[in-house]
């Protein structure tokens, strides 16, 4: 139990990083967002808060309100799925928005929005695979610590993600619209693999079963170029989330 004591505090890194990453996107434009996307920000947030709270909770000696939290938590874990899934028509319909709008979207082409959807799509089922396993490895402190710990890497890239793309875009709008998008994409993915390697090294967890899924999903995500190319991709996403 001693080695999570200071969990909490290490917990505020990646809740920075994220708010960091999503604070234009979402705050730039506030009033103009959808009602699925204050949710699904709001749900997220709390999922990170929750990550703080918690190992202070099972550390300093409340066990009996982190029990009671925790069964909260996994209410709000389902509410970050299911809104996370409902973001996913937002991204076809911005592949097909900027098809027709070439100028206002630039280099985001619509293979770039189908792309996300893609990597997307395995983020929230790992998320939601992690979070199962947490519950199931409930009696094994190592176990459903880290199996809770690892979620915040494997959501982490889309927030993190635009904050470093907007960076990188804005400091190229001279060369609009011929600006590549895939570099800040590969440095978000190389910092969030970073980001887990060290926590797991940290708290000795380089060959746990989660460590691995976090750096799958984040592995999986520098794909997103020629997945969103894929026709065979474009079509089943079509399939699927359109209906």
């Amino acid at each position: 139990m001693n080695k999570y004591k200071t969990l909490h505090l290490w917990m505020f890194i990646p809740m920075v990083l994220m708010q960091f990453g999503i604070f234009r996107d979402y705050w730039g434009d506030f009033t103009d967002n959808a009602w699925s996307v204050h949710v699904h920000y709001w749900t997220g947030t709390f999922w990170y808060l929750y990550l703080i709270l918690q190992p202070y909770y099972a550390t300093h000696g409340k066990l009996e309100r982190h029990r009671t939290n925790g069964i909260i938590g996994m209410f709000l874990a389902g509410g970050v799925c299911i809104t996370a899934f409902s973001m996913l028509y937002r991204d076809i319909v911005n592949a097909d928005r900027s098809a027709e709008l070439r100028d206002a979207f630039g280099p985001f082409e619509p293979w770039f929005f189908m792309g996300v959807a893609a990597v997307e799509i395995v983020m929230i089922i790992a998320f939601g695979y992690a979070i199962v396993m947490s519950i199931i490895k409930r009696k094994s402190l190592e176990d459903h610590a880290w199996w809770l710990i690892t979620t915040v890497f494997i959501i982490m890239m889309p927030a993190l993600g635009r904050g470093i793309q907007n960076v990188f875009v804005f400091s190229q709008v001279e060369n609009w619209p011929n600006i590549p998008i895939m570099p800040p994409v590969y440095f978000t993915q190389g910092l969030i693999i970073l980001l887990i390697l060290l926590a797991a090294w940290k708290y000795q967890k380089l060959k746990h079963p989660a460590t691995y899924l976090a750096v799958f999903v984040n592995v999986y995500t520098c794909f997103l170029e020629p997945l969103g190319r894929s026709e065979a991709v474009d079509t089943f996403l079509r399939y699927v989330i359109k209906g």
